[in-house]
Order: C-alpha cells, then structure tokens, then sequence
C-alpha cells in the first residue's frame, strides 16, 4: 500500500482523550478482577476468530480456519500493580527502529470492539505522540518498526517495508472503566494498526531526548519530575528549577547536557540546583 502527501498533524482524536467522560462505580471498581475478565474475553476472541488474508478482515471461525490464538504474541505489562496481557500480531515487523514509550509515530490504523463496532480510524498518515496515547498504544507500538520512505521526483513520499499488525488491548490499558463516545466501560479494543515512520522525540526542545528524561529507567517519562513543579522532566525546559534552561546547562557546547557536572558529583548540571 502507497501513501502519497497524506501527511497529517493531529489536533484532536480520541485516542488523545486520557479519560472521557461517563464512566461506572469507581468506589467500588476492582481493577485486577476486571484484568482477569478482560483476558478472558480476549483469550475467547482469538480462539474464535482468525485474520482473512484476502481482505485483511477479522472473521468469525467457520470452516476451520488458523484461530489467532495460535498468530499473536503476548506482552505482560503491570501497570499500578495490577498484571495485564497485552496481545499482538505481527503482519509485518517493519525495517527501521522500534518507537520506546516517549516517541512519535506516524500511523493509520482502525479501532474496533469485540462485537465489530467501529469506534475510530484513519486512513491518512498521521503523527501521534506516544505519552499522549492510551497505554496499550504505547506498550504495543514498541513490537513493530517503521518502513523506509520513498521520494517521488515531484516531492511526494510514501512508505515501504513498514511495520503492521493488531493489538488486542484489555480495558485497563485503554479507557478501563470509563465510557467514551461509543466505547462502554471496560470494554477491551482491537487496533489494527501500520507503523510508518518514528520520531525519536525531544518533546521540550532541550537537547535530550524525552526517553532520557526517564531518570528511574522504569520505561515511563511521565512519573520523574526532579524539581517537583507538576512538570515532567520530558515537559521542563528547566529539569532542576535553577531558573537555568537545561539547553543552557550544556557547558561544553556538544549538544548534550547529560554530559556536564561541574562541581563532579555525579549529577549532570541540568538536574543538579547546586552546581
């Protein structure tokens, strides 16, 4: 499949909305009893249905064919103690690099429920940023890579080579227990997805990428925050509060800021008050 100048910047989708609105009883949700009845449904789902090479469609199992059971990976998250299973299939791996949890990727993709229902999609190529998105999107894009991009004469591009396939998210990794337009609450999701291209994202613009912002290494940019404003490090132009931007904390002038610990004790200069 080509894309040609379908190169779209998203302002607003529901794949951006964190929790909608609506939503059930939160005092007395049980998350982890909901995981357990999320991954039954999916296990039941993929026991029952099988990918139709010819139109790329999900089908009910009729006639014997490949259930996707026995295609799709798993991927075991936690996330706030509470144990998920991610599923995906791999149509395509892709050629280039992988997206990590804190970069942008260029995508189409159509999400459905269980019953079929088709809840959001796009067919033109558009940029999403990962840390904005539900948590089974930024899990499951880091399965797939993206493809190599081909220049017409005339300026155009499209892609080739590039990574597709399908996530089969348990709700507590989508919207959980929260309804939103036309999904109900604890509904698990069914993306089926093409990974075209990724940025490796500097989301403040400060000289270090927003995967390094990552100080604990636990995979998530969105919980290291060094000087406690309510600001992210990812997000913070000035990471340690000292009213210097950490691009400015660059001493050396290299272009990287993790680099630079003036008074050497072992705290580079942009996350260190006392420099």
């Amino acid at each position: 499949m080509k894309f040609k100048n379908l190169y779209l910047i998203a302002v607003l989708s529901l794949l951006f909305i964190a929790c909608g609105g609506g939503g059930g009883d939160k005092d007395n949700f049980d998350a982890a009893e909901q995981a357990v009845i999320d991954n039954t449904a999916l296990v039941e789902y993929l026991q029952t249905h099988y990918l139709n090479e010819e139109d790329d469609g999900i089908w009910t199992i009729t006639n014997g064919e490949t259930p996707l059971m026995e295609q799709v990976e798993v991927q075991d998250i936690t996330k706030d103690d509470i144990s998920y299973k991610l599923y995906y299939l791999i149509q395509n791996e892709g050629v280039t690099i992988s997206p990590t949890r804190a970069d942008s990727v260029l995508v189409t993709y159509t999400g459905t429920l269980l019953d079929s229902t088709v809840f959001d999609g796009s067919s033109n190529l558009i940029w999403w940023s990962l840390t904005s998105l539900i948590d089974g999107w930024s899990y499951g894009f880091t399965n797939f890579k993206g493809g190599n991009k081909v220049v017409n004469t005339d300026e155009s591009f499209y892609y080739e080579d590039y990574g597709k396939g399908i996530l089969f998210i348990p709700s507590g990794l989508g919207y959980g227990n929260t309804a939103y337009t036309s999904i109900p609450q604890n509904s698990p999701l069914i993306f089926q997805i093409t990974l075209q291209d990724v940025n490796k994202s500097d989301d403040d613009n400060d000289g270090i990428l927003s995967i390094l912002e990552d100080i604990d290494n636990d995979g998530n940019v969105k919980n290291d925050d060094t000087d406690e404003d309510g600001i992210a490090n990812y997000l913070d132009v000035d990471d340690d509060g000292d009213g210097i931007y950490t691009k400015d904390e660059d001493i050396d002038g290299d272009g990287d800021p993790t680099n630079d610990d003036t008074d050497g004790d072992g705290i580079p200069n942009y996350l260190d008050k006392d420099n």
